[in-house]
């Protein structure tokens, strides 16, 4: 059993969260409250963008020196950006904790994004966007996510465009940063086993001088008009939900299909019910409702799964597989009668008893994951301020109904809010 979590916020704003760990490896970082949501029209790609180009050198060090820093004391340092976060963290023995820190700090707080080395970063970058449009069962997740927000900024794809990227100066990435990269619109996350008091010390010495920076000449009227307010910043309300449905002739060697809509929030008490429905449907286990009726009695299909990402006031709920491209309507049809199974015959509290099971084993199996487990403990503080560990999970899990799953699965899985996109 893990121990509770501590929190303090610094005087600049700089909010930490600690977990202690049973192991000598430890894990912390910056969650930055700034993703692809956050751009402007004429900046897509911009959040991805920093978060490779703040490996590229700071006022005191140049990127060998960054890479560096880690390795030779046998850790790892790591970034990543999605939809409303960017994270900096790194792994490494609990006595190499300052190091870390303190790099983690620098390059957050002091990059200079050199115009030549954006130079040479983005043609890795464009490689990897080229790259990805080559596959079209990654870039199929991406235009449905577009395709169900409508162009709302929530929908762009993470990486942008090459053309655009390829534009991007020292000065837009200046500008992006300046916006967001600020100690009261993050958190410092720490999972180890380390005295939460070295904790703070160490966060403080390193992060503590970094002063609240007023936004006064950042925001333009762009980034205002249309919006409203969330939390300390402008974002992009959104539209209302349309289904639709759309067919592309990509001449792909089997067809890949979406289907799905919008979800709960990751702050709606519904969201565990749908967590529990995306799991028996084709979640990450052999024995799924859609895996059985596809694949192992039809022969059909060789992957099908089913994904559901909670934002801060919506969600996705998403359903892929690939086909012949014969098989499309036949695949549809046997995903609408387990679909309709689900709306109009509750689970008998055996069969319940048995998902709960699977699903309270797969989560202690993934909690052991304590990477993973550190990242998901800084998204859920950075956007809630509060950290609900594998007990409250499982408590919640344990009080799901089959009537409410019935409910669920009716607001969610009904024929009229499902949008469809077909890759043939």
């Amino acid at each position: 059993m893990m121990e509770s979590s501590q929190t303090k916020t610094l005087a600049n704003g700089l909010r930490i969260i600690h977990l202690p760990s049973p192991t000598s490896v430890a894990y912390c970082g910056l969650a930055i409250d700034a993703g692809t949501r956050d751009e402007r029209d004429n900046e897509q790609g911009i959040a991805h963008f920093c978060e490779h180009l703040i490996f590229k050198g700071t006022r005191k060090r140049k990127a060998w020196h960054i890479i560096n820093r880690m390795d030779t004391v046998g850790g790892d340092l790591n970034a990543y950006t999605n939809k409303e976060e960017t994270v900096v963290y790194a792994a490494f023995t609990k006595q190499h904790f300052a190091r870390a820190v303190e790099l983690i700090a620098d390059i957050v707080f002091h990059s200079t994004f050199p115009q030549h080395e954006i130079d040479k970063e983005v043609e890795v970058i464009a490689e990897e966007i080229e790259s990805y449009n080559d596959s079209p069962a990654e870039l199929i997740f991406d235009q449905f996510e577009n395709m169900i927000y409508q162009d709302h900024p929530l929908g762009h794809d993470i990486l942008g465009k090459a053309e655009r990227v390829r534009q991007f100066t020292t000065e837009d990435a200046l500008s992006f940063t300046r916006r967001y990269y600020r100690p009261e619109n993050m958190v410092f996350f720490v999972f180890g086993h380390l005295p939460f008091s070295r904790v703070v010390a160490t966060v403080e010495k390193y992060c503590g001088g970094m002063p609240e920076w007023s936004l006064d000449g950042l925001l333009t009227e762009s980034d205002t008009h249309g919006s409203v307010f969330q939390g300390d910043k402008w974002r992009m309300p959104l539209k209302d939900y349309r289904p639709l449905r759309q067919t592309e002739n990509r001449s792909t060697h089997q067809a890949h299909v979406m289907l799905g809509g919008r979800a709960y929030a990751a702050s709606d008490e519904r969201r565990i019910a749908m967590y529990f429905l995306n799991n028996i449907i084709a979640g990450p286990s052999m024995n799924t409702m859609l895996n059985i009726a596809l694949r192992e009695h039809n022969g059909l299909v060789y992957t099908v799964e089913s994904s559901l990402t909670n934002y801060t006031d919506t969600g996705t709920f998403g359903l892929y597989f690939g086909c012949d491209n014969k098989d499309v309507e036949r695949c549809m049809g046997i995903i609408r009668k387990e679909f309709d199974k689900l709306m109009t015959t509750p689970l008998t509290q055996r069969q319940l008893a048995a998902a709960i099971k699977q699903m309270r084993g797969q989560i202690l199996v993934a909690c052991d994951n304590f990477e993973n487990y550190a990242l998901d403990m800084a998204k859920s503080f950075l956007h809630y301020n509060i950290f609900e560990g594998v007990e409250d999970t499982l408590t919640q899990l344990s009080k799901l109904t089959p009537e409410l799953i019935q409910q669920t699965a009716n607001e969610m899985l009904a024929e009229d809010r499902l949008s469809v996109l077909v890759y043939e």
